[in-house]
């Protein structure tokens, strides 16, 4: 993990609350979701360190029930993305289970 932080970004951790993680799915919609951002997002957790811009950068970092990650933006409206990127990686998705 890297160390250094600039004072202009915004950060805050999180705790994943979903019972089986952030798997494929919530992934999928947290990428969505920061689609078209044009600033700079990396979420920090013991496994590394990524730009949550591809799911498989999400993936690779494993994130179980009760992980906590460091969520960092930096770019316009900073503050909102970080809070809204929170609420996502911390919402217990209850997704419908396939047919």
């Amino acid at each position: 993990m890297r160390n250094a932080q600039r004072e202009d970004m915004a950060e805050r951790t999180a705790k994943i609350r979903n019972e089986a993680g952030i798997h494929c799915r919530p992934s999928a919609f947290i990428v969505r979701v920061v689609e078209g951002y044009q600033g700079r997002i990396r979420v920090i957790s013991e496994e590394g360190d990524v730009d949550i811009r591809s799911m498989m950068s999400i993936l690779s970092l494993g994130l179980q029930q009760g992980a906590e990650i460091r969520i960092q933006v930096s770019g316009p409206e900073e503050e909102s993305m970080c809070s809204e990127l929170v609420t996502l990686f911390e919402t217990e998705f209850d997704f419908p289970p396939y047919a």
